[in-house]
Parts: C-alpha cells; structure tokens; sequence
C-alpha cells in the first residue's frame, strides 16, 4: 500500500541525531504567535522549517563544515507543549525549558514563532551570563515601548531585551538589517550607535565585546519578501540571501562567542511554494553550522 510521505519522512531536523543526554546544542520548536499584529500563522513556521530542512545537505560549501562531522553535537527537542491562549503562561514555559537546557550545560537553537519568544530565552540566559550581548538580524526595530497598550508584544520585544542588558543598546545591542520603524526609534538606534550598516563594522564589535557571550536573535524578515514572502510582516528592500549568508560568515570568522541563538517569524502558509520555508532551513542550517568547533 502507498504510504503517505509525512509518514515516511523524518520527524527530526535535519543533522540533529544526537540524544538529549549527550548534545551541545537543542534544537526547539516555539509554535507562537499570540501577540502578532499583522499576519498571524508563524506558530506553524517550526514543523514547516523541519520538514523543509530535509531537501538540504548536511554539507554547507559556503561554511565548508558539514554537520554529519558532528553526530553527537546537535539534538531535536521538538516543539514545546504550550497552553495556547495565555501568553504569560507560555512565556514561562519558554523560559523554564530554557533554563533546564542551560542548566544541562547545553545552548539553545531556538525556532519560532514571533518575536516575542525571544524574551523569556533570552532573560534565561542573563541569568547564567549576565553580560551577554545581543546580535539582532531584523527588518524592524522592535524598540516599542508598548504596542497597543501592551508591554509584551513581537513590537516591543528589542526594548525588553535591551532593558535587561548590562549598559544597555550602546554597549549591548547591535542591529542589522532594519529598514522599518518609527522615527523616534531610529533615533534610539543612532543615539546608541547600535545599527550596523556594513560587515566590516563587525570587526570593531567583535574587538569592543572581546570573549562576552553572545546571542543571535534572527527574524527572518530581514530577507526581502521577493525571497522569503512566507513571513507576518514582508517588508521590502531587504538583504538577499548571500547578504545575510555574507553576515553570518563573518560572524563565524571573527569568531564571536556564540552561546545561543533562535530564528523567528516563519509564516509558512503565506507562501504555498514552499520556498519560504526551504530558505527558512538554510538559514537554520547556517545557524547550526556556525554552532560547530572550527
């Protein structure tokens, strides 16, 4: 009889064999998009991303490193059970789940999901490294202080995380990729020095944060909607991909201290092609490469 290919199809992301006992690094789903403004849909953007991940290579040429080198490095935890409905309480479970995986001396590769997922992880990891810094791709500034009335929203999630970073923007924070927002936050950004325009501006950053922890928070509208349509809020005149695979190297090159990272905003069913999807697991897959000994 025929079987039916979600059936046969791996359920577990691509180069993520290893079990939860002996794992670097976590790989896991945050199926959320209870404060979206816009286009509502990214809670399916982690099992689209999966799936797509397994039309990839473990091999990345560009990296030239290849995940199948690293069995025991990576592990699938799946998507995190969350009571839908209550964001408080959603956020909490984010936030212990994190906590339990660095408790485990493991990092965490999250995959959303909205912004907003970005805050509990990342208040987890302050706990463990309070001076951690924040790279943060976008195409928005995310520097609301409240969004319709709401402290905790995909809009305002950047001011949250600044607020709780030692030094704040200026010596915390650094942007790229945004092209969209209100003037007054685009004055924050220039105030604070914290928006980078150029990859050769990461060598100062790197020199200036020297060996602090850092996390990757990366929204996937940083691409231009001409590649990656599938997403809550396209924005255009975005980079295209081999400009944020341009960015992700020299990250990787320069060696900053990667100790977590995520990559939200997926909406897969507003690109019936796929190919959103498909560019959302590269990009993964480029996160999980850069995680690598090199």
């Amino acid at each position: 009889m025929h079987s039916n290919r979600l059936d046969t199809m791996p359920q577990h992301w691509l180069g993520c064999s290893s079990s939860a006992l002996f794992a670097r690094w976590v790989v896991v789903g945050l199926p959320y998009d209870g404060t979206t403004s816009n286009r509502p849909g990214t809670r399916f953007g982690p099992q689209a991303a999966r799936l797509a991940s397994w039309g990839l290579e473990t091999y990345d040429p560009l990296f030239d490193r290849d995940l199948e080198d690293y069995p025991e490095w990576l592990h699938d935890g799946g998507d995190l059970n969350l009571p839908s409905g209550n964001r408080d309480a959603c956020l909490a479970v984010m936030k212990a789940a994190a906590t339990s995986i660095l408790a485990n001396g493991q990092h965490w590769l999250g995959v959303g999901g909205e912004h907003l997922v970005s805050l509990p992880v990342i208040e987890a990891y302050l706990e463990k490294y309070p001076d951690l810094a924040v790279l943060h791709f976008d195409a928005h500034t995310d520097l609301r202080d409240d969004y319709l009335g709401e402290k905790l929203s995909h809009a305002t999630v950047l001011r949250r995380v600044e607020e709780r970073l030692q030094g704040g923007m200026a010596h915390s924070l650094r942007q790229i990729g945004i092209r969209s927002g209100p003037r007054d936050e685009f004055e924050l950004m220039q105030a604070s020095g914290s928006l980078l325009k150029s990859v050769d501006e990461l060598a100062q950053v790197r020199s200036a944060w020297g060996q602090r922890p850092v996390f990757i928070t990366l929204d996937l509208d940083v691409l231009d909607p001409s590649i990656l349509p599938g997403t809550g809020t396209p924005e255009p005149g975005g980079l295209t991909f081999r400009e944020l695979s341009d960015w992700l190297l020299a990250i990787d090159r320069l060696n900053f201290n990667i100790v977590g990272a995520d990559a939200v905003e997926l909406s897969p069913d507003y690109d019936p092609s796929g190919v959103s999807s498909a560019v959302a697991a590269k990009v993964i897959r480029q996160l999980m490469i850069m995680t690598l000994p090199h």
